[in-house]
């Protein structure tokens, strides 16, 4: 008898809400942030943790989480290809932000790359929701941890 991911579905929105409070947090620092040597570093720290977070996301769900759901439908390798070029298109705007971020790029650039960041974000965790949720509540249980299937903020 196999068990049922009744929890997966749930779990990835848990983590795409950790990400947008992760964001919340770099855009804070960013906001808020004073001037000097301190600032840069805690700067640096939320700007490339979010970075870092969200990238890992994405390369658990390209690695194994997408792997479940084509398993299960079929059907639905459209959806994950343009899931996966919106991965691609979000590496971009990281690096992009990344860059800005250890080369100490001004308040307004840094919260431009954040803007971009979030508006390409929120589209794609909607879409990936309304695509995969009910496929994931639905599947078949993968021998696989959380992280694994969702990246370090499982």
């Amino acid at each position: 008898m196999s068990q049922r991911v009744v929890a997966w579905g749930q779990e990835l929105r848990e983590v795409h809400k950790r990400l947008r409070e992760a964001l919340g947090l770099a855009r804070s620092a960013v906001q808020d942030g004073a001037s000097g040597p301190t600032a840069v570093r805690d700067l640096q720290l939320y700007c490339i943790g979010f970075c870092a977070a969200l990238t890992g996301h994405h390369r658990a769900e390209d690695a194994t989480l997408f792997d479940v759901v084509l398993a299960a439908e079929p059907d639905l390798a459209l959806v994950i290809a343009d899931l996966k070029r919106d991965h691609s298109m979000l590496d971009q705007l990281l690096g992009e932000l990344e860059r800005g971020a250890r080369s100490g790029a001004d308040r307004d650039e840094l919260l431009r790359h954040l803007d971009g960041i979030e508006a390409v974000m929120e589209t794609h965790f909607r879409f990936e929701e309304k695509k995969l949720v009910g496929v994931l509540d639905e599947a078949d249980r993968p021998e696989a941890d959380k992280q694994k299937m969702l990246g370090p903020l499982a």
